[in-house]
C-alpha cells in the first residue's frame, strides 16, 4: 500500500523551525573576515542573497555521464542520494582568504563521507568539501548560521536528513532500473509535496545518448524554508555549475541503478 508523503511536508516544516535560530535572516553587523585578520565591515548589499540551492546527486547517474570509464568510484558504504553542494544564488561577499582544514569538519567527516562523498578518482572527499566551501560555503558565510565551515557542512547534512528522496520515491514504487523509464511529470507527482514546488529534476545523457537522472536542485530560502519567492531565484552566480540539464518533459528518462563494481555503465 503506497504511503503518503504529505506529512513529510508538516514535518520538515517543524524541523526547520528548530533550526531557524541558527540562521538568522539578519545580517551580521560584522563579516567573519580572514582567520587571524580583524573581520571586514559589511552591508546589506554585501550580503543581499536571499535564496540558496540544496542538490542532491544520484550516483548511479552521476557516472554514467562520465565517458571515461576509470574516473568514477562509489564507495561500497553509498547506496543512497548523496550531496552536490549548498549554493547561495547571487552572493556578492566571497571571502576567498578564508581556508578550510581538515580540523574543522573532523566532528562531523564521518556523516561527510556517508552523505557527501567524492565520486571522483582525481579528488578526495575532503579535496571535495573543500572546493565546496571555498566557492560557496564561503560566499554564505556573512549569514550568522552559515559563518564557519563546521556550521555550513552541519547544514548541510540537515537538510540531507530531512530530505529523504530515496525512501519517498521507492514508497510510490519509483526504483532504479535498467529497463523502465520515467516520465518528469510521474517523478514530480511524488516530490513535490516532499521538497515543495521550487525545484528541479536534472538529467545528463549517458554514452548511448539517453537520458539520464542526475540530481534535484532544492530551492530554499536563506531561512531555509521552501521555496524562494525573490526575484533572484533562479540561475545565476553561485547557483553551482554542473553537467546536468533540466530532464526533457517529453522524454523519459533513466533512473539508473548504483554498481559499485562498474559505476560508468552500471548495466553493461
Amino acid at each position: 500500500m503506497r504511503r503518503s508523503v504529505l506529512p513529510l511536508l508538516v514535518t520538515l516544516s517543524h524541523a526547520l523551525v528548530i533550526l531557524l535560530p541558527l540562521v538568522a535572516m539578519e545580517t551580521q553587523e560584522e563579516a567573519r573576515g580572514c582567520r587571524g585578520a580583524s573581520p571586514p565591515q559589511t552591508s546589506e548589499h554585501d550580503c543581499a542573497w536571499r535564496c540558496i540551492i540544496f542538490t542532491l546527486q544520484w550516483p548511479g547517474g552521476f557516472c554514467a555521464s562520465l565517458y571515461n570509464q576509470t574516473l568514477c568510484r562509489i564507495p561500497d558504504t553509498v547506496t543512497d542520494w548523496t550531496i552536490h553542494g549548498l549554493w547561495p544564488l547571487h552572493a556578492q561577499r566571497c571571502c576567498n582568504c578564508w581556508p578550510m582544514f581538515q580540523s574543522d569538519v573532523q566532528e562531523l567527516k564521518d556523516e561527510l563521507v556517508e552523505n557527501w562523498p567524492s565520486l571522483l578518482k582525481t579528488k578526495s572527499s575532503f579535496q571535495f568539501w573543500e572546493q565546496e566551501w571555498a566557492k560557496h560555503g564561503a560566499c554564505a558565510a556573512c549569514v550568522e548560521g552559515f559563518n564557519s565551515p563546521q556550521k555550513y557542512f552541519q547544514i548541510s547534512l540537515k537538510l540531507r536528513k530531512w530530505f529523504e528522496i530515496q525512501r519517498v520515491l521507492e514508497d510510490a514504487g519509483i526504483a532504479p532500473s535498467c529497463e523502465r523509464r520515467y516520465k518528469v511529470a510521474e517523478v514530480q507527482s511524488i516530490l513535490t509535496p516532499h521538497v515543495g514546488d521550487q525545484y528541479e529534476i536534472q538529467c545528463v545523457l549517458d554514452h548511448k545518448d539517453r537520458q539520464v537522472w542526475f540530481q534535484v536542485k532544492i530551492r530554499l530560502s536563506r531561512d531555509l524554508t521552501l521555496g524562494c519567492p525573490h526575484p533572484e531565484a533562479g540561475s545565476g552566480p553561485g547557483s553551482g555549475p554542473s553537467p546536468g540539464h533540466p530532464c526533457p518533459p517529453e522524454v523519459p528518462f533513466f533512473y539508473l541503478p548504483i554498481n559499485h563494481q562498474k559505476p560508468e555503465r552500471p548495466c553493461d
